[in-house]
């Protein structure tokens, strides 16, 4: 096949069983679950576990994996000391794709070799809890470091979500809060084969170390066209202001044939199903607070209502990223966390995608189609123009 496909759109890359995506219909399931059935009935660690080993888990699978991840949400405090060398204005995202490079040096046992370490599920299994179970002390890290602070260290007697909010504010988790952040990372764990998960999957296949290979993932992922969206949009809101201006800069936008952030997606043609269920959270929140939210939702629904009008027709809707930074905003965080909680939460499905590419690896090599000269001939320096 010498046929050039922009962006590989549509061409398979792999064989899996980890998610599945109906476009049309906005199905989203992941090995074989709804994710409408995971928000309302799982919790995160219990979906990360579903990803990684293929079921569901028993009672005490499920209590053994909590218990390591919590155990190992600790980083070495050499790792603190880089981080106090970075620029305090850098992003979050580039502070995460440095950090998580080097927990590889600090932590032995993390390069997946040509022997047997590869295809020991015990060494894929250890590294994937470190890794997830780490994330997201140092993303809550890193919020009070830039800042000039002590980071919070973890604790072991709240979830996975409880323990975020916690580092990240030193306060104990508002319950609401802890589940409707529960519900975003489980949303945002895991969707087939996007950009960061190819990614993921090409640095897989090299034999790369874990942490090289989620480095790899964090980088995709951090461009505006991918995970950076969610930042966009929380910008685009502010910048129209109030919901009364929402159709004018609609049409603004669309007549200068610029991108409405939050809208469309490669694989759904109606409304994106994790953009359903954030809606939903943010509407349940407004009645439990009588109403008592930011402004910032109210302009969002008059964004979507102003541009599916004019987009629907295109099969253009709203997609993850339109609403869940709306609800971040509502937890306080700062927008330029966005991305690295939304990386904090892939990181499940990029190692379930890791342990399956090590299953059955070949590394990739795509093809090329050569637009350029042929048997040009060679001018010496002193009679080039």
């Amino acid at each position: 096949m010498n046929e050039y496909v922009p962006g590989l759109e549509g061409v398979p890359a792999t064989k899996s069983n980890i998610s599945f995506i109906d476009g049309e219909k906005g199905l989203l399931a992941y090995r074989g679950y709804p994710i409408e059935v995971l928000t309302k009935q799982s919790t995160f660690e219990e979906t990360a576990l579903l990803l990684l080993d293929g079921e569901l888990p028993n009672a005490h699978d499920l209590e053994e994996f909590d218990r390591q991840m919590r155990k190992n949400r600790r980083v070495k405090f050499r790792i603190r000391e880089l981080m106090r060398q970075l620029p305090p204005t850098g992003h979050p995202m580039d502070m995460l794709q440095s950090m998580v490079a080097c927990l590889g040096m600090f932590y032995p046992g993390s390069d997946c070799l040509t022997g047997d370490a590869c295809e020991d599920l015990n060494y894929v299994h250890n590294m994937s809890v470190k890794i997830v179970a780490r994330m997201p002390t140092m993303i809550a890290m890193w919020e009070h470091i830039h800042n000039g602070y002590d980071p919070i260290e973890p604790r072991t007697d709240l979830t996975h979500a409880e323990n975020f909010l916690w580092m990240l504010t030193g306060t104990d988790p508002d319950p609401e809060m802890a589940r409707i952040l529960d519900v975003c990372l489980i949303l945002h764990a895991e969707h087939t084969i996007n950009a960061s998960t190819f990614a993921v999957l090409v640095a897989g296949s090299t034999l790369a170390s874990p942490y090289a290979v989620i480095t790899s993932g964090i980088a995709a992922l951090s461009g505006p066209l991918h995970g950076g969206a969610n930042q966009q949009v929380i910008k685009m809101l502010e910048e129209i202001g109030s919901p009364e201006k929402a159709g004018a800069y609609i049409e603004k936008q669309l007549s200068a044939k610029k991108k409405i952030w939050g809208f469309g997606h490669r694989e759904y043609s109606v409304k994106d199903p994790r953009a359903v269920i954030l809606e939903g959270l943010m509407h349940n929140l407004v009645e439990t607070r009588s109403g008592e939210v930011g402004p910032l939702f109210e302009i969002a629904l008059a964004v979507e209502k102003a541009a599916t009008e004019r987009l629907a027709g295109k099969g253009i809707y709203p997609n993850v990223d339109f609403y869940s930074g709306v609800l971040y905003r509502e937890m306080g965080i700062e927008p330029d966390q966005f991305t690295s909680i939304f990386a904090m939460a892939r990181c499940a499905g990029w190692l379930a995608h890791w342990k399956e590419q090590l299953g059955q690896n070949r590394i990739f090599r795509p093809t090329q189609v050569y637009t350029g000269e042929r048997d040009k001939a060679y001018i010496s320096i002193d009679k080039r123009g």
